[in-house]
């Protein structure tokens, strides 16, 4: 269940797949809009910009493959609103990524939300010491009794799906898509616009949307406040029907604990089940990159994880874990998502630090920096990241 372009990466496989590569073709020197990042926040922006503006150029460079960064690594989890709760101007984010999917897929003819099993269901807040729903379907033993206390908007989709059907519509619309192409530097130029330098070339933009979240954190300006990690994850075998009602997920409602130990998880459509829990800091004056999900830190977490997952319930001791991966994940201490001009050029836009809530707010922060970049909405005061 693996990329067919995937390459063997330390952050482990994760089991979703992308199969889509773009054409092949010549890069530009120049475009209207360059965008830095081919996941959730930079396809659907190019898509955006290409629905509203058909007339302009759209170039989409990624430093490695479709989605290898958190949108392809995410669990697919769909939450609503920000980490930060809902924030002034946001508006309805589930309703808005509605929206915004069918627009795009009425323009490009890819049936994006069917192919990315785009479900809101509805999601569930679990407890251990909250007033609990008197039907809770689920009572766990993981530190306390873990119970169902709320039920919020949200839902699932398959990230790899949505990446890859993000990118066909991206491509079908009239933008151009470049992997392996890893920008190193960005130079703001005087009379306007940027000029992104990568390995073997460089590309002039009138503007420039900066979407790779947790990593190129020097090139969006994102080094103040900012907390990169690799968030984990690990999925089981499929169970049958049986098994998944006595551990209360028949619903397939994803879930998630409102206390500590954090754990998370959802049902896929062949009754897998993901499971997350557990971060990882880059290495002393090191990045990201260099975590290594097979050994350390991320070993024993998973090691941990599995344990928990087994003693949920009597009779689970014997699931089996397929997948075993982590994916980037970027927290602001103020909690609030980045949404702003980069700070040294309003012709630059910079999007991340989703804090887990990235499934849905990245595409739909996406459309709207397609609104800034034409000049027909603003960027909202809180996702302002200063000099």
């Amino acid at each position: 269940m693996s990329s067919p372009h995937a390459k063997l990466h330390r952050w482990g496989a994760a089991p979703w797949t992308i199969d889509f590569i773009p054409a092949r073709q010549p890069l530009p020197q120049e475009a209207d809009f360059a965008i830095v990042g081919a996941g959730f926040t930079g396809l659907a922006a190019a898509a955006s910009l290409r629905l509203q503006a058909p007339s302009k150029s759209v170039v989409v460079l990624e430093a490695g493959g479709i989605g290898a960064g958190a949108s392809g690594r995410t669990g697919g989890m769909i939450l609503a609103e920000s980490a930060a709760g809902d924030l002034p101007g946001l508006g309805d984010v589930l309703t808005g990524l509605t929206q915004i999917l069918s627009e795009i897929s009425r323009a490009s003819e890819i049936p994006i939300a069917e192919h990315a099993q785009f479900v809101l269901s509805g999601a569930w807040e679990i407890a251990r010491h909250a007033p609990h729903l008197e039907d809770s379907p689920i009572e766990w033993q993981d530190s306390g009794t873990l119970r169902v206390v709320n039920e919020v908007p949200g839902g699932t989709l398959d990230p790899g799906r949505m990446v890859e059907s993000l990118a066909r519509a991206v491509e079908r619309l009239g933008a151009l898509i470049f992997e392996n192409v890893r920008v190193e530097h960005v130079r703001w130029l005087e009379g306007g616009g940027g000029e992104l330098r990568f390995t073997g070339g460089k590309l002039r933009a009138r503007k420039i949307l900066l979407a790779t979240n947790a990593l190129s954190l020097d090139i969006a300006h994102l080094t103040r406040g900012m907390h990169p990690k690799l968030t984990l994850a690990a999925m089981t075998a499929p169970i049958y029907d049986g098994r998944l009602e006595e551990l209360g997920l028949a619903h397939r409602k994803p879930f998630y604990t409102n206390d500590l130990p954090y754990l998370w998880g959802r049902v896929c459509t062949d009754n897998s089940i993901v499971w997350g829990a557990g971060l990882v800091d880059p290495p002393d004056g090191g990045t990201l990159e260099e975590v290594d999900v097979s050994s350390g830190d991320a070993m024993r977490i998973f090691a941990s994880l599995e344990r928990r997952i087994r003693r949920l319930k009597p009779g689970f001791e014997d699931l089996t874990f397929t997948h075993r991966w982590g994916g980037p994940i970027l927290f602001r201490e103020n909690w609030t998502p980045v949404f702003s001009h980069h700070p040294e050029s309003r012709d630059g836009i910079v999007i991340g630090a989703f804090a887990g809530h990235g499934v849905a707010l990245s595409s739909y922060l996406g459309a709207w920096a397609a609104d800034a970049m034409l000049g027909r909405r603003d960027l909202p005061p809180w996702g302002r990241i200063e000099h």
